[in-house]
């Protein structure tokens, strides 16, 4: 697994806590704290995330989208 990915995984994991513990009606005081927490994690995840050494070799007037190549390959019929 990407090293960069490991940020994502925990800060949607703390979304899922957080969304579950506002379903649950748990202490308000926790939410609060959760809430007041999550730009924190949300900065590290997104720095983590751009700073990541990845290469790309494509641009996006080359490669617009992933399945472009199969797109021109099967056309969609109406």
């Amino acid at each position: 697994m990407e090293k960069y990915l490991i940020p994502v995984m925990i800060v949607t994991g703390y979304l899922l806590v957080y969304v579950i513990a506002i379903g649950l009606e748990l202490r308000l005081n926790l939410i609060l704290f959760m809430f007041s927490i999550s730009p924190i994690l949300i900065l590290w995840m997104v720095y983590k995330v751009l700073t990541a050494d990845v290469r790309v070799d494509n641009t996006f007037e080359d490669k617009w989208y992933e399945d472009g190549e199969e797109r021109k390959q099967h056309p969609v019929s109406h």
